[in-house]
């Protein structure tokens, strides 16, 4: 996987990837309509090379984390911040497995790439990365393809989802807050709808024991 997303990222300019945004503004907003303060830990996961670590900098978000499997993209974003990079943590690895510390973040953002993990194992550990990760009563934003979506994105089969079976995906220890639907227009003029869900993670559900 990691040699496919590498090859995606040296072959394409970030504005010539099927998912570029100029800028996160459903995302910003709403982070944004939650109260999240500017000194919260934000965490973007595989966040290719997008600009939403430059929106949350434009914006005062002083704790920002990105990870991605592609040391191409991590690098796509480095440069284009410039200094500004040096604010920010930068993660490479795979999110399934990738050694994040514990009840860290006060907020998840994953914007296309749940719908991926087209095998049950890999959403399940997905889900239990974000329970060990995010603190409790942190927020959890997903957006994949909704179900009249793309059933391919770069090469690659994919999920679609309802708000409902997105929930179903994250279960009891997560407490829906809303959802929203979004049409992406990519660099070549079609259409993809996504949706989004906004969760609080629920502290008084049982949660994934962190590694000690």
């Amino acid at each position: 996987m990691k040699e496919h997303w590498e090859k995606v990222h040296t072959s394409k300019r970030e504005a010539d990837v099927s998912w570029f945004q100029e800028h996160a503004r459903l995302s910003l907003q709403l982070i944004r309509d939650s109260g999240v303060p500017t000194d919260a830990a934000i965490i973007d996961v595989g966040a290719g090379a997008s600009r939403f670590v430059d929106d949350c900098l434009r914006e005062g978000y002083r704790h920002l984390s990105v990870l991605d499997v592609s040391a191409a993209a991590l690098a796509t974003v480095r440069a284009r911040l410039g200094e500004r990079a040096g604010e920010v943590h930068w993660l490479e690895a795979n999110v399934l497995d990738a050694a994040l510390p514990a009840h860290a973040y006060d907020v998840w953002h994953d914007r296309a790439v749940f719908h991926f993990l087209t095998d049950p194992s890999d959403r399940q550990a997905y889900v239990q990365q974000v329970l060990r990760a995010v603190k409790p009563g942190g927020l959890v934003i997903v957006a994949t393809f909704a179900e009249d979506g793309p059933t391919l994105c770069s090469g690659l089969p994919v999920m679609r989802y309802s708000p409902s079976a997105l929930h179903a995906e994250f279960g009891a220890a997560f407490q829906l807050l809303g959802h929203r639907r979004e049409t992406h227009q990519t660099p070549t003029g079609k259409e993809q709808p996504f949706v989004y869900c906004l969760w609080r993670t629920n502290p008084g559900a049982l949660e994934a024991s962190p590694e000690d």
